[in-house]
């Protein structure tokens, strides 16, 4: 999963060497931390969010093959 938003981060942003994707595992929730140059922050929300809640959609649909859950946290 980490390897799916970073690849997602990096075609969308300007400064690629600048995507950091974390992971934290939960008990039931494993949380992926994304951070982005500042300049860059817009780009991977999107108006209205709308560009943060489509990678929103794709991890959800792709934990459901995992059978596992996972959200999305863009960090400034």
């Amino acid at each position: 999963m980490k390897e799916l938003i970073e690849a997602i981060a990096k075609a969308l942003v300007d400064n690629p060497e600048a995507v950091q994707v974390r992971t934290v595992e939960g008990e039931q929730v494993t949380v992926l931390e994304l951070k982005v140059h500042p300049t860059d922050l817009g780009k991977v929300i999107g108006k209205q969010g709308r560009t943060a809640r489509s990678i929103r959609t794709i991890l959800g649909a792709a934990g459901m093959k995992l059978k596992k859950r996972f959200t999305l946290e863009i960090l400034e």
